[in-house]
């Protein structure tokens, strides 16, 4: 609690306007109640007014200060309709099939944010993932200066001795399976300038393995150990200040005696405060094994490379993940440009 109380904290200074497309969904509902409650900002709902209300009623929750709009009755949803067939003409996208898509609560929710009409968007609660990216893919895309979009879990454990003040950043938990070299690397940058941004300290990256320095042998070992070195670059060609290193095990990237033997010299091993996974499958395990396990706090999937600020929670989330979520992204939206260059320059289908 110790990290999102400083993120509440940030975001009442710059309240943001955060669109949540399951409107009707009892946790986005509180989580929805508690972002106007504690002043981040004003909260859209998406879906039908009456179902809405009815469900608010149901658990007692006050919609004042909270915003709702019924896709299918709003007066914007011609002009993003037509902003849609812009997008995918390509596709020869009609105008029925786009209305038909365009009512649909994330995209409808997806193209308010690429229309700079809310400030991020908060999804995934009952969706699958495929059906909160989609939308974010077709009408957000990647931001310009960026090449990969990804994830990351912030994990918020007990025991402040690791991360930074138990604070991890986990990626990429939730988009890319296998990432390639330049993948991985943008992975790394990409949670590295988030870390930064959300807790105000030199990232600490460590690119993890089932191998420290060379103890193995694999082409997926490999593929760390390039991704590190092409980090590094990336990192000193924007003048990022960011420490790397890999290949690491996750022992000798979080507890410094084991660092201290395995890899003495490393200006991240034992101190790491983000942690980059070889794919999908270790990724995703290990923030799951972390949140049940060691009963940590999560706030994710938070996207990363998009040219707007977006989340896909997971289904198993309940409303204080929703709320920590929609203040991370809130908070992502403040000068999001320093994230990503160039990012939000351009309206769809300019």
């Amino acid at each position: 609690m110790r990290f999102i109380a400083s993120v509440y904290e940030k975001l009442q200074r710059h309240p943001k306007r955060v669109v949540f497309p399951e409107g009707a969904e009892p946790r986005v509902l509180q989580a929805a109640r508690q972002f106007h409650s504690l002043r981040l900002g004003v909260p859209i709902l998406l879906g039908d007014r009456a179902t809405i209300k009815e469900a608010a009623e149901r658990l007692n929750v006050t919609l004042e200060g909270v915003r709702i709009i019924n896709p299918a009755e709003s007066e914007d949803l011609d002009s993003f309709v037509r902003r849609f067939e812009l997008l995918r003409h390509l596709k020869g996208i009609k105008e029925k099939e786009a209305r038909d898509t365009m009512i649909k609560p994330n995209y409808y929710g997806a193209m308010m944010v690429a229309m700079h009409q809310a400030d991020g968007l908060i999804s995934g609660a009952n969706e699958q993932s495929g059906s909160v990216l989609r939308p974010l893919f077709q009408i957000i895309k990647v931001a310009p200066q960026a090449t990969t979009a990804s994830s990351c879990m912030v994990m918020e454990v007990e025991d402040t001795r690791f991360g930074h003040d138990g604070v991890i950043m986990m990626a990429d938990c939730g988009v890319i399976p296998e990432p390639d070299v330049e993948q991985l690397s943008d992975i790394a940058i990409s949670t590295a300038q988030l870390a930064r941004k959300l807790l105000g300290i030199r990232p600490r990256v460590a690119l993890l393995s089932y191998s420290t320095k060379g103890s193995a042998t694999h082409p997926s070992i490999g593929r760390v150990q390039a991704a590190t070195g092409l980090a590094r670059q990336k990192a000193s060609d924007k003048g990022l200040e960011v420490d790397f290193d890999g290949e690491l095990q996750v022992d000798a990237a979080l507890v410094p005696e084991i660092a201290a033997r395995k890899v003495p010299d490393s200006l991240v091993a034992g101190r790491a405060n983000v942690l980059i996974f070889p794919d999908l499958n270790s990724g995703n395990i290990a923030s799951k094994l972390i949140q049940h396990v060691a009963k940590a706090h999560a706030y994710g999937q938070i996207l990363l490379g998009l040219d707007r600020p977006a989340a896909d929670v997971s289904r198993g989330s309940n409303a204080h993940d929703v709320l920590g979520v929609a203040a991370i992204v809130g908070l992502q939206s403040i000068d999001y440009d320093h994230l990503y260059p160039g990012a939000g320059a351009k309206l769809p289908g300019e």
